[in-house]
């Protein structure tokens, strides 16, 4: 850095180890998406649980009028087909390098993995309790755990 130069960070704070030098106060920077009309705050993954209660009630709805009882009332293989069917097209997207429609299929993922929990009788918070479970535990380390414990070999 030549003489004269500021010791910042990219997002425009000073960098601490570099005393004296600029004290700018951050700005955050606005979401890069529109916020949906009337959420008046930042997506998150809150969404999710949101969706599995729109999914619940409409269990017992009209498979006419409502796409989630339509998918509900043809049983759990053709949830899982469906399922699989999205997955599939988010892995291409994605392997395309398809941005744009990788978040698109990412959503219909979601949406999809939530009609199988109704399905199935899985509530959100059981699978976040799992992942907490598993958080800071080696992925390596809790596959072969897995493995072990039902006898499956995997291949790595």
């Amino acid at each position: 850095m030549g003489k004269g130069a500021k010791h910042t960070r990219r997002n425009g704070e000073a960098d601490p180890a570099k005393p004296g030098k600029r004290n700018k106060a951050h700005t955050p920077m606005p979401p890069p998406f529109p916020l949906p009309v009337g959420m008046g705050q930042a997506p998150s993954s809150a969404v999710l649980e949101r969706l599995w209660g729109v999914v619940m009630s409409r269990r017992d709805a009209d498979p006419a009028v409502s796409h989630s009882a339509r998918l509900l009332s043809r049983g759990i293989a053709k949830v899982a087909q469906k399922f699989g069917e999205e997955a599939v097209e988010c892995l291409i997207e994605a392997v395309a390098g398809n941005r744009a429609a990788l978040i698109g299929e990412s959503a219909d993922v979601l949406y999809h993995l939530i009609v199988l929990w109704v399905a199935s009788g899985v509530r959100p918070e059981e699978v976040w309790a799992e992942l907490m479970r598993r958080e800071g535990v080696s992925g390596i380390a809790e596959k072969a755990a897995r493995g072990a414990a039902n006898g499956l070999g995997k291949i790595p």
